[in-house]
């Protein structure tokens, strides 16, 4: 008869070689489903590669899912079975654990869709997120930005972008944000600091999250010494950024860039009061985009007399804000324009050119010159922001039934 510390032992015995045998078991089955994961992953990349299951926003039964900072395994878990594409929340939790891939989901929008295994789904999710890339040519304004963005594929809302391009608030970070003056009249806050450049935007990115991508650009182009020359010359920065604005607006020569930039500066500082007209056909053309219009090289009385804080013909100094979103040259040319530069005035020649004048009789010489190309300038191709145009001032004795830019 077996004692009870034989049975015991034999009983030990047992679950030891049990527990044993599970665990060669379980290596052995998690082994080959890691191999078979590895295949079915490397199959899956290889495939994509190829372009043969890539998932797009056109791919037939495609379901964009967003995912935003701070979401957690659950929260994924939660959005994918709100969409229908997965049944077990706590299973693709579980799963998303063993398979290691718990924090490596990328923010941004995915596309996923039904049919796909719980690790699949995962897989995707870890992938670059779908993007728009755009570029954003100097000179263009806030409202052509938006056009541009939608374009590209960003499917943000108007009103939503508007809303935080007005709220400084959010962006007191950025001490160029935070130094700004707000002016009642101003159109936009935050026009002139959406640096102009090429970059890359989630296509469900936020309209905060795409404002601050273009302000960590423009806080990265915006040096020092910048702000050092702006307290120099008597002005914030920005004056700086509306000034180079309106040069970017009047030409796309860097050389005639400093030029025009010393013809403003020079019409700032005048004591004379009918000299501190910028009279900008820039600013001008601004007011006719703005209602719909199309920007021309030469403008009627009727333009001119535009009724806005914006109409330079009709307001002494600076518009409230930036026009347009500068480029480095022009901001530059702003800060530093052409030295010991005597020009008031200033003309378009037609050719892509700019004459500059010291006296009225002068410039009205060149306006006699050049005014004939205007015409011609105009109907062979069509105004834009980077066109070279000319300004500076309308005297109060000076004929302009048709005015040009130059004035």
């Amino acid at each position: 008869m077996i004692s009870d510390k034989v049975r015991i032992a034999l009983r030990i015995l047992i679950v030891v070689i049990l527990v044993f045998a599970f665990t060669i078991i379980g290596v052995y089955i998690g082994y080959n489903y890691v191999l078979s994961q590895e295949a079915r992953f490397d199959e899956l990349s290889s495939g994509i590669a190829e372009g043969k299951y890539v998932i797009k926003k056109d791919t037939p039964g495609a379901v964009p899912i967003l995912l935003e900072t701070g979401d957690s395994t659950s929260d994924i878990a939660d959005k994918l079975q709100e969409q229908g594409l997965i049944d077990n929340t706590f299973m693709f939790s579980l799963l998303s654990k063993i398979n290691g891939f718990d924090g490596a989901y990328i923010e941004g929008t995915h596309y996923v869709k039904a049919g796909l295994t719980y690790d699949e789904i995962m897989y995707y999710l870890t992938l670059e997120p779908a993007s728009v890339t755009v570029t954003i040519p100097e000179g263009t304004t806030y409202e052509e930005i938006k056009e541009i963005l939608h374009k590209g594929g960003l499917n943000f809302d108007d009103a939503e972008f508007d809303k935080c391009m007005n709220s400084p608030d959010l962006f007191v970070d950025y001490n160029f944000i935070s130094a700004i003056e707000i002016d009642d009249e101003r159109d936009f806050i935050l026009s002139g600091y959406l640096f102009p450049d090429t970059y890359t935007f989630d296509v469900n990115a936020s309209p905060e999250s795409v404002i601050r991508k273009f302000l960590n650009n423009m806080n990265n182009k915006l040096y020092a010494e910048f702000f050092t020359r702006a307290e120099k010359i008597g002005m914030s920065m920005d004056e700086v950024i509306t000034l180079a604005s309106i040069i970017q607006s009047e030409t796309s020569s860097v050389r005639d860039m400093m030029y025009i930039s010393a013809v403003f500066h020079n019409r700032l500082d005048s004591k004379k009061e009918d000299m501190q007209f910028l009279s900008s056909s820039a600013t001008i053309n601004y007011l006719i985009k703005k209602s719909g219009g199309k920007a021309s090289i030469k403008h009627s009385s009727a333009d001119l007399d535009i009724n806005s804080p914006y109409n330079t013909y009709k307001n002494r100094g600076l518009t409230p804000g930036p026009i347009c979103m500068p480029g480095l040259d022009a901001i530059s040319a702003a800060l530093y324009p052409e030295p010991n530069c005597n020009y008031m005035y200033f003309c378009a020649t037609g050719n892509g050119g700019t004459a500059f004048a010291v006296t009225l009789k002068d410039h009205e010489k060149n306006i006699a010159k050049y005014s004939e190309n205007w015409d011609k300038d105009e109907d062979e191709s069509d105004y834009n922001a980077d066109t070279d145009l000319g300004d500076g001032d309308t005297d109060e004795d000076t004929d302009t039934t048709e005015t040009t830019a130059e004035q």
